[in-house]
């Protein structure tokens, strides 16, 4: 089982971010990727500028025969799909697709992707719907039991469900 954040602070071709990530969820169900479930969506405040739109967040558990390298590879095209341009880091994007987590996989040093995602552990909206589809689990390299992990967050980096 491998784990899919889902996000989105710009509509783009759909009505709102909500129904952009509720698309991106049937986008990712295509082509060697199998959604077993999904959590409900949440609202997070943007980073690093509180000022640009709010996020709305999901995390999807998927089975697949890809390997990480191509499984990333089919996340982007779904972004680029969805009309996301990489211009800057953390700018307000039309969808945002990441592996938190491939099967408990942890990358070697300088190995793409960097599996678990670097900084999930730091992201309640990336940890509240996590915890919903998959309550026993592991951060792969330290072992701590999600809800530790969500107990760890400062309240300032909250997210809330829709």
């Amino acid at each position: 089982m491998s784990f899919i954040a889902l996000g989105s602070n710009l509509a783009g071709r759909f009505a709102s971010p909500a129904a952009a990530i509720e698309a991106a969820t049937q986008a990712l169900g295509v082509n060697d990727i199998e959604v077993i479930a999904r959590s409900r969506l949440y609202r997070s405040a943007a980073w690093p500028d509180p000022a640009d739109p709010e996020f709305v967040n999901a995390v999807a558990a998927v089975e697949t025969d890809l390997s990480p390298l191509d499984l990333l590879a089919r996340l982007h095209a779904i972004e680029a799909e969805f009309g996301r341009v990489r211009r800057q880091a953390n700018a307000p994007r039309s969808l945002d697709l990441d592996i938190v987590d491939y099967g408990g996989l942890v990358s070697a040093p300088g190995e793409t992707p960097i599996l678990p995602h670097p900084r999930m552990a730091d992201r309640a909206f990336v940890l509240l719907p996590l915890a919903e589809i998959a309550r026993d689990w592991r951060h792969p390299v330290t072992g701590v039991v999600i809800g530790d992990l969500m107990r760890a967050l400062p309240d300032a980096l909250g997210a809330t469900p829709l």
